[in-house]
């Protein structure tokens, strides 16, 4: 399957990629994980956060979302990582990851990066370098635990 990727700042995104970040976000977090929470958390057009995302077929097959550090001494924030049900199996979750990664070090080099991992996909992480930090808790009735790399 032929993708084509993007890295875009927030204020690049164009009101169909947003919207279709969104209903990703919505459809495989809030209704397949039948998990209700508050998805918009105003983060998603704010500061110099990013959208990496691959567009196969005419829709977005697996996305994710780069917080800004919020001070001189924070790590990047890695979040809403997801992989459409008909996209798994395909490997996309690693060529996802590895864009977000060199966006990371593009954008905040030498920083370090964090995120808040579903505790089931904790191997998967390890696979890209980040190291359990604590215990896995519960987010939204979900195990989590939080990693760095």
């Amino acid at each position: 399957m032929e993708l084509t990727w993007y890295d875009l700042h927030h204020s690049e995104l164009n009101v169909q990629q947003l919207h279709d970040i969104l209903a990703l976000r919505n459809r495989v977090f809030i209704v397949e994980q039948q998990c209700a929470y508050e998805d918009i958390d105003g983060q998603d057009l704010a500061r110099d956060n990013r959208h990496i995302f691959a567009l196969g077929e005419g829709r977005i097959l697996a996305c994710a979302r780069i917080l800004t550090p919020e001070n001189a001494d924070s790590p990047v924030k890695i979040g809403r990582v997801i992989v459409t049900s008909e996209a798994r199996g395909l490997h996309l979750g690693y060529r996802l990851m590895e864009r977000v990664l060199e966006s990371c070090e593009q954008y905040w080099p030498e920083r370090q990066q964090f995120l808040s991992a579903q505790a089931h996909l904790q191997r998967f992480y390890a696979c890209m370098g980040f190291k359990p930090q604590g215990e896995v808790y519960l987010e939204d009735n979900i195990p989590h635990i939080d990693m760095m790399k």
